[in-house]
């Protein structure tokens, strides 16, 4: 991986960390992340202004990576409402390469070396450390760790999809900026059904809405070109990084506790990431 692509991720996670964290410092989840999502929007129609146009070939990736994304929205919101940042995003963050091995375990057959066995130990003894993380009054966070893991498999997901969508489509902005596009759409469309007036309070949240969405667009957008220029195993292991941050701003600007389980699991499950897909270089 170049110095370039390196920087590029770095800063890309960095970002994915800031959107998170405005995401869960919402009195509403579910208006932060659906104006976090507008914005996306918004930034896809202006990246789409300046990008090739994406080879039509790419539309079952478009929607295929539509539905991931939402499914993804869905249980990082729901997760949030009851987990903390530094609870919820490591585990949300350090799970995919635990499933993406898992599966190619059991469906393709793959065979794993010593450490790479090593790195899935340390990526599961981390997840568990965080799950045994408790609130200030004691009550067990069971149901926001179950709806990190299950975020966690639409990230694996997702992932692999748009790296190959962004290859196929031959722009990885064009790509991406349609992506965002559908999926600010999709969303739109659905609170409109549900419930109205979530798209004017979402709209009210200008903050989050054009910080965060541009935050979370131009994080993602360095994340599918990144895909496009270093194997997307890599990328994803460098893009784990957004753990570390996702501790740091919890801690110093959300008020959330700072303690030793907390600092060893999230090392540990981003240290069994990073080695299970530097293993695989």
């Amino acid at each position: 991986m170049s110095a370039g692509v390196f920087a590029i991720v770095l800063l890309a996670a960095l970002l994915h960390a800031v959107w998170n964290a405005l995401v869960k410092s919402g009195a509403d989840k579910t208006v932060a992340m659906l104006a976090v999502v507008l914005g996306q929007g918004l930034a896809g129609l202006a990246g789409m202004g300046v990008a090739p146009l994406p080879n039509p070939a790419c539309w079952p990736w478009l929607l295929g990576g539509l539905i991931l994304h939402l499914g993804y929205q869905t249980f990082l919101v729901a997760a949030y409402r009851l987990g903390d940042l530094t609870q919820v995003y490591p585990i949300a963050r350090g799970v995919s390469p635990l499933l993406v091995a898992g599966g190619s375990a059991l469906i393709l057959g793959v065979a794993f070396t010593a450490l790479e066995l090593l790195a899935i130990a340390m990526i599961a003894i981390g997840i568990a450390s965080i799950s045994l993380v408790r609130r200030a009054d004691g009550i067990f966070q069971g149901k926001a760790a179950a709806l990190a893991l299950v975020t966690g498999g639409f990230i694996a997901s997702y992932s692999l999809n748009d790296g190959i969508g962004a290859r196929v489509a031959g722009t990885a902005l064009g790509f991406y900026g349609a992506l965002a596009v559908l999926n600010a759409l999709a969303c739109a469309g659905l609170a409109a059904f549900w419930r109205p007036a979530l798209i004017t309070a979402a709209l009210r949240e200008a903050r989050v809405l054009l910080v965060g969405g541009g935050a979370s667009f131009t994080a993602y957008a360095l994340v599918v070109h990144a895909f496009t220029l270093a194997p997307i195993a890599l990328v994803t292991a460098l893009r784990e990084t957004s753990i570390v941050f996702a501790l740091l701003i919890g801690v110093a600007f959300l008020g959330e506790r700072l303690n030793l389980m907390k600092v060893v699991a999230t090392a540990m499950t981003l240290a069994g990431a990073a080695l299970l897909r530097l293993s695989k270089g």
